[in-house]
């Protein structure tokens, strides 16, 4: 028979055996990883000290470097050097785009999608106007916008004329004596009844069938297009000056253009108040969002936007620098 025999807690033995508890517990490969993990936390905080109270997100500040950024931006998609009040433009746009941004990221938008870290602020233009508040027109409605904005809805005058052409490069300064000439020719005759070859060739057309302003005013200049729907059918007008000389117009037909009345455009006029109501609400939303923030900008002045070159390798993005 054999006798367990229990050491006394504080004899030679049971020290032993606690000592070795001890190092195997200091030998735990968990023990060592908690340990290496708290000191590089504190480590890292120690070196990056959190400010106090936080970032201001509510402070955006744009330098006069932040604004020359700006118009190299605006020179480096081929445009001209930009005005004072382009510049400005430009500077309200990237303000816009830094609150967009920064309440989208307040949202959690940018959270595990690299797509929508890239599109903030587009997501934040999308929501400041909330589609839903906008509530469907009567036609009462509709009507009373109609009338404060009928002209929009014009519809374009239409032209039908002929016209001989007389070229500043072959008759030089005496072409519109040279067309005065060939209208006191013409004067009482029809297009169908003049015999023989009147005037010199056109590039384009010598007969134009219900044309629009907007036609004659690319193909001959403004002026021409002005003076030719101010004219009346059935005889020769003119001398008139275009880009490439002068001209002796036959008007057959015009339609000065009229405005419609509300019931042929309805379905326009609902899409075009649908979109006021849209915009109001996004500018009211930013608006709003605005005034939560202070913000800083430069004066421009001429003297800032003198002497823009692009650096090589400049890329046409830009960020604003908020603090």
């Amino acid at each position: 028979m054999r006798v367990l025999s229990i050491a006394p807690e504080d004899s030679p033995a049971a020290e032993r055996e606690k000592s070795g508890d001890r190092w195997r517990l200091l030998r735990e490969p968990l023990l060592h990883f908690l340990f290496v993990g708290a000191a590089l936390f504190g480590g890292f905080h120690y070196l990056n000290p959190t400010p106090e109270g936080g970032a201001d997100t509510k402070r955006i500040v744009l330098t006069k470097d932040d604004v020359r950024q700006l118009a190299i931006s605006w020179l480096a998609q081929g445009r001209s050097a930009p005005t004072i009040e382009q510049v400005q433009g430009l500077v309200d746009q990237k303000v816009s785009q830094e609150i967009l941004f920064r309440e989208a990221v307040n949202l959690g938008l940018d959270r595990d999608d690299e797509v929508v870290k890239r599109r903030l602020a587009q997501k934040m233009d999308f929501l400041a106007a909330d589609v839903a508040a906008l509530q469907e027109p009567t036609s009462e409605q509709l009507e009373t916008w109609f009338s404060r904005n009928a002209a929009s809805f014009a519809l374009p005058g239409h032209a039908s004329f002929r016209h001989l052409y007389f070229s500043s490069d072959r008759h030089g300064r005496v072409t519109r004596d040279a067309a005065l000439a060939a209208l006191a020719i013409v004067g009482g005759k029809s297009p169908d009844d003049i015999v023989g070859a009147v005037g010199d060739p056109f590039m384009f057309k010598a007969h134009y069938g219900d044309a629009t302003p907007e036609q004659t005013a690319k193909e001959f200049g403004p002026d021409f297009s002005r003076a030719l729907f101010q004219l009346t059918p059935g005889t020769w007008h003119g001398p008139i000056q275009s880009g490439y000389g002068w001209h002796l117009v036959w008007i057959d037909a015009i339609d000065p253009g009229r405005v419609p009345t509300f019931s042929e455009v309805e379905p326009n006029v609902k899409a075009r108040w649908i979109d006021e109501q849209y915009r109001q609400i996004k500018a009211s939303a930013l608006a709003d969002m605005r005034a939560q923030y202070s913000i800083t900008v430069p004066v421009i002045e001429a003297s800032d936007l003198q002497g823009l070159q692009i650096p090589p390798g400049t890329s046409t993005e830009f960020e604003v620098s908020a603090q």
